[in-house]
């Protein structure tokens, strides 16, 4: 039977977790977003794996959900991809799916039969009456002010970091977690088809990624270029690498940088890129995918971030991690703001940020490396 929505959210005062749902066998969790939002909800679907040691873990997601996770150990069992839906999707140019093949999708996952159904994905207007649809036995999320309910539910509200906020989703569902720190597997595949696009040498390796989804979150990348030549005066091997939209990008680093730099543009698997990202000593960039990836394989990083997004999902901790913020966060052409809306100039807004703090905290962050892996040796 279905439970009874309680009055209020699921945690009481002093937070403690709900009870754990008997019976359960499958559990769907819903988080159809970017690879940077899989990696910071990490800890509270580990927190679910621990909760639910025999239950399987169903990721609704999207294709390169199913990409990162295939062949490596995480807590979760399978991906099934979700339609394009409006207000739930991943950026893109291809239309929402029309209302008979989201019906279509959702009678196969409610015939798959969820005993427990997650929403990790924002404040519920879109995500829970999607999640609703499914059937399951108990629904969980977070629940914005106007937002249909689940049957547990915590509120949802501005400026909470994204890994607190899910862990607090999944207490509600009795899983109680308490590690920060996100983590991915590396396997050695991903080492070797690194390899095989950046071979390997003695030199202590830096990775710099000049690209993010949102073009606002983009640090000039001229200023990239100079901070990472700064490191190969230092012996550093730099390695310059983005997507296949990143070209110029890549190119305006390289200039930058004055001098002979590696650089690959598209010539990486996402498996291929973790393990690029696990082979470096550090990793320079911007709020993107792959800072969070880099972040979860344990490699140390330097992010410039907006306002906005420091909040949310920069790294929580800061012993090897240094974030750089843009207090303004407005556009580089028109000086609108990140949370006052979309200019739509695809220009900087994090441009604010002295070159200088950027190297400085660069150089401080690549000492400690360095003094810590001549520890280590």
């Amino acid at each position: 039977m279905p439970e009874t929505p309680p009055a209020g959210p699921a945690l009481d005062l002093p937070a403690q977790p709900g009870g754990v749902v008997p019976g359960v066998r499958r559990i769907a969790v819903l988080r159809a977003n970017g690879i940077g939002d899989y990696v910071v909800s990490e800890p509270a679907l580990s927190a679910l794996r621990e909760a639910y040691p025999d239950a399987e873990i169903t990721l609704l997601g999207a294709a390169h959900h199913a990409a990162l996770l295939a062949d490596r150990p995480s807590p979760v069992d399978r991906v099934v991809r979700l339609p394009l839906v409006s207000g739930v999707r991943v950026k893109s140019d291809v239309p929402d799916a029309t209302p008979e093949e989201l019906e279509a999708w959702c009678a196969e996952q409610r015939a798959y039969g969820y005993d427990l159904a997650v929403q990790l994905h924002g404040g519920g207007g879109n995500s829970n009456p999607l999640l609703l649809r499914l059937g399951a036995r108990v629904s969980v999320g977070a629940t914005a002010p106007g937002a249909p309910r689940t049957d547990r539910w915590v509120p949802y509200t501005s400026f909470q970091h994204d890994t607190v906020r899910w862990l607090e989703v999944v207490a509600a569902a009795g899983a109680w977690g308490t590690r920060l720190e996100p983590r991915l597997a590396v396997t050695a595949a991903d080492v070797e088809a690194s390899a095989s696009v950046v071979p390997r040498d003695d030199h202590p390796l830096v990775v710099v990624h000049p690209g993010a989804t949102d073009a606002r979150r983009c640090y000039p990348e001229d200023r990239l270029g100079r901070v990472a030549r700064a490191l190969a005066d230092d012996d550093a091997r730099v390695v310059v690498v983005g997507g296949p939209g990143d070209a110029e990008r890549v190119a305006r680093v390289a200039e930058g940088f004055d001098g002979e730099v590696e650089t690959v543009v598209g010539g990486l698997t996402l498996g291929g890129l973790v393990g690029l990202l696990a082979r470096a000593d550090l990793m320079i960039g911007n709020d993107s995918g792959p800072r969070h990836l880099a972040g979860a394989v344990g490699t140390p990083t330097v992010g410039v971030f907006t306002y906005a997004n420091l909040a949310d999902v920069a790294p929580l901790t800061r012993t090897w991690h240094r974030v750089l913020v843009s207090w303004h966060g407005g556009c580089e052409v028109c000086g609108m703001r990140v949370l006052d809306g979309w200019c739509g100039h695809h220009a900087s807004a994090t441009h604010d940020v002295p070159e200088s703090d950027v190297l400085d905290a660069t150089r401080e962050l690549w000492a400690q490396v360095r003094e810590a892996g001549r520890a280590r040796a």
